[in-house]
């Protein structure tokens, strides 16, 4: 509910705080006091449009601001985390209207824009009068405050499930449709690069293993006759080994004679034998490496350009190849398996469309057994007031393809007169008229559907006695179950209130300029405003007595 609503140099207003209580609240003065002012700048909150010219005079921006107190589960809340809002049970909206045009909106002190203000606003606060263009009167809400009547959430979440799967179902066929078209204006070309690519058949890390291979062949092409010519010094005619070995041996012999001298020789010419036989044995090596077939090589290069002239030809790296390859036998697969793909998806489609079709079906039954039940309702509310030849009916127009909410257009429309042609609520009712059969409405859906907080300007407007009493009676039937403010100028309906406050106008500035205020009304102010609202501008003792009385008989 709204706990507080404070308005800064608004029109007429320099500064005003509001506090609310829960069930009926009225507000009550006379004609230009400034309810108007006051509801334009709530609206303003509430994310309606902004204009410059509400910003007062000589002030280059005005201010408002209304704060929510709500329970967990409330949709306004919901919505609020949906726009990544932190919410904690409280909603403060505020509106700061600059006197160029601009405006900026704030929801719990996190700026928004004015069409998430109004989304947030929309759950919280419906606003209704004789010329209101707005809550009940929208046929776009007819058939979510149906539902809400009827307690058909589960039935209206069934057929947006099976509608969900129907437009799924309806695009995993349109890709295969499109998949499977392109595969046949492609089926020459598919089958001649399978063919190549299947013939080719690429591996993974193919082109480095052959550039690696073919650059060592080509590398040991150029050092194997150096190679060759230390293997001839190690191992021919020449070698330094054969007369190493001769000299070592003649040593050896000569040894027992000088050993102190021969020894360290005997062990140096041993040591280079030794290096002679491993560089040996290192070059025959690298020979034995370097051998190759040339045919090898010429293998490996006409692979190597094989596959870099495929990879050119279908305009990928050559890593990629068996993938494509992969991906080219995948498409002629389903080309070649898609009649059998497009008619099990064809079935899948058909089956939600049915499934679709049955749920809607079941949610259009329910729909019209709670508009019968809601027109009796408040059809019951019409006679007292006076709205007894009216007619109240909902509309539901069943088409033959639906969409997620199933497949009704629901309206409401009434007959104000008998013989007269039903229409749509807002199009047949006057003004007047269509105020009470808001009223009406309101006292039927209060507990579904409704926003916590109800505002309901001057529809008693043109109405009085036994008419103005039954509106009071349910604007307080109405506040047992929601917050209502009521702007009134009907005593009966303000006798019924909780809580009262009254609108004046007041000089400011020493009588420089004048300023709209509100103030709350204990017991004898009330009664003394009511009986001003019985009495006009001289009060008398009889008036005082009637106020009196209407505020009992009321309780």
């Amino acid at each position: 509910m709204l706990i507080q609503l404070s308005i800064r140099d608004i029109v007429l207003i320099d500064k005003l705080d509001l506090a609310p209580s829960a069930g009926l609240t009225v507000l009550t003065g006379e004609t230009g006091a400034g309810k108007s002012i006051l509801l334009d700048a709530f609206a303003l909150a509430l994310g309606g449009r902004g204009d410059g010219s509400l910003v007062r005079q000589s002030q280059t921006q005005g201010q408002v601001t209304a704060a929510f107190e709500l329970a967990p589960d409330h949709p306004a809340l919901a919505v609020a985390k949906f726009h990544e809002i932190d919410v904690d049970g409280e909603l403060i909206l505020r509106r700061i209207q600059f006197a160029d045009g601009r405006t900026r909106a704030y929801v719990n002190d996190q700026a928004v824009s004015a069409q998430t203000a109004r989304a947030i606003g929309a759950a919280l606060v419906e606003i209704h009068g004789q010329h209101d263009d707005r809550a009940l009167v929208d046929p776009a809400m007819h058939r979510a405050l149906i539902d809400a009547y009827g307690g058909l959430e589960k039935k209206v979440a069934d057929v947006r499930a099976a509608h969900a799967r129907v437009r799924t179902t309806q695009a995993e066929l349109a890709e295969e449709e499109g998949r499977i078209e392109r595969a046949r204006k492609e089926a020459d070309f598919l089958r001649h690069a399978h063919e190549e690519l299947n013939k080719l058949a690429p591996q993974a890390n193919e082109e480095q293993e052959l550039a690696v291979r073919r650059t060592g062949m080509m590398q040991a092409e150029k050092v194997t006759t150096e190679l060759r010519e230390a293997h001839e010094l190690l191992h021919g005619n020449d070698s330094p080994a054969s007369a190493l070995s001769s000299a070592l041996r003649r040593l050896e012999r000569r040894a027992p004679q000088a050993p102190a001298l021969i020894e360290p020789s005997l062990k140096a010419l041993d040591a280079a034998l030794n290096a002679i036989e491993v560089a040996a044995q290192t070059v025959d090596s690298a020979l034995q490496s370097c051998e190759f077939d040339p045919r090898d090589l010429e293998r490996s290069e006409e692979r190597l350009f094989a596959l870099r002239a495929a990879a050119r030809k279908y305009a990928t790296p050559v890593d990629q190849l068996a993938a494509l390859a992969e991906r080219y036998a995948a498409d002629l697969a389903a080309l070649d398996a898609g009649e059998a793909n497009l008619v099990r998806l064809g079935k899948a489609l058909a089956d939600a469309r049915k499934t679709y079709e049955a749920a809607a079906a079941a949610l259009s039954a329910a729909r019209r057994k709670a508009a019968a039940q809601l027109d009796k309702a408040v059809n019951a509310e019409l006679p007292p007031l006076k709205l007894d030849q009216a007619r109240f009916t909902t509309s539901i127009e069943s088409e033959s393809t639906g969409g997620a909410d199933g497949i009704d257009r629901v309206e409401f429309w009434v007959q104000t007169n008998p013989g007269t042609r039903p229409g749509p609520l807002l199009k047949v009712a006057s003004g007047g008229e269509l105020a009470r059969f808001m009223l009406a409405l309101k006292v039927v859906l209060a507990d579904r559907g409704s926003a916590p907080t109800l505002v309901f300007d001057e529809i008693d407007t043109g109405v009085g006695g036994a008419v103005a009493d039954a509106i009071g009676h349910r604007l307080a039937r109405l506040a047992s179950k929601v917050q209502v403010l009521a702007v009134t100028h009907a005593p009966q309906v303000a006798a019924r209130a909780g809580g009262h406050m009254r609108i004046a106008k007041a000089a400011a500035d020493k009588g420089k300029r004048v300023a709209t205020r509100v103030d709350a009304l204990d017991d004898g102010e009330r009664r003394e405003e009511i009986a001003r609202m019985l009495a006009g501008a001289t009060i008398t003792e009889e008036a005082r007595a009637a106020a009196r009385r209407l505020i009992e008989s009321a309780k």
